[in-house]
């Protein structure tokens, strides 16, 4: 059920970014050839580092994520530089020592794990909808750099735990995952930058706002990096 959830989202991205920079069909004999030479699609794997953990708090050294978007291209003039906006679906992974203990009420949903309970997986998976704009060079030998930024809007933060069963307390392996997350802010937003040659990108992200919201004490965020390809 998770995973329909996660490609419903992604398909639901798509389809935004298809009625955003698809021409309407009476134009479309017309600006066809000049809209796809402007219309950028790009598919990237990262990793976030992240910053700011509490102490006694371990997190994963390869936290993978993986992101989708489409971007409308806006040329200044004849100049190598150009201007783009679109949309897209970032999803960031936060594995940890921590796990999911609702306790109700104002208090922090997520403590750390005990020393007597094992588990194999316990992380947090974060999907934002996002929107990025990126100011763009382009050299005649194909070297391109991007300076942007983005603002994401996490559209189904759930934990995952696969290890003992701390609930029922019963000798089975519990797999569960749990929604609803109070502790975690709905909104990213961050600077990127992106070097690359053709159709081959290095990428960094830098979230400027922290993954917890304030009532958690947890000032932890994510600097993300990692490659993607623009073959369009």
């Amino acid at each position: 059920m998770n995973r329909l959830r996660h490609i419903m989202t992604g398909i639901s991205a798509l389809a935004v970014l298809f009625l955003l920079l698809a021409p309407a069909p009476g134009h479309a004999q017309v600006v066809n050839a000049s809209t796809k030479k402007r219309i950028s699609i790009g598919v990237g794997l990262f990793t976030d580092i992240w910053m700011n953990t509490p102490a006694g708090m371990k997190t994963r050294t390869i936290n993978q994520g993986v992101n989708v978007f489409g971007t409308y291209n806006m040329p200044m003039g004849k100049s190598n530089f150009s201007f783009a906006i679109g949309v897209g679906i970032s999803i960031h992974n936060l594995y940890w020592n921590y796990y999911f203990k609702d306790r109700g009420g104002d208090t922090v949903q997520f403590s750390k794990v005990p020393s007597d309970v094992s588990y194999k997986r316990s992380k947090i998976t974060m999907p934002y909808l996002e929107i990025p704009i990126e100011f763009r060079y382009k050299s005649k030998s194909k070297v391109a750099m991007g300076i942007g930024f983005k603002v994401g809007y996490m559209v189904y933060g759930h934990s995952k735990w696969v290890g003992s069963d701390y609930i029922w307390k019963t000798t089975n392996t519990l797999k569960a995952s749990f929604k609803d997350i109070k502790d975690i802010e709905k909104f990213a937003y961050g600077p990127t930058l992106r070097v690359g040659y053709k159709w081959i990108h290095l990428n960094a992200y830098y979230s400027l706002a922290n993954i917890f919201t304030k009532g958690t004490g947890i000032d932890m965020y994510p600097i993300s990096v990692g490659f993607l390809l623009l073959p369009f």
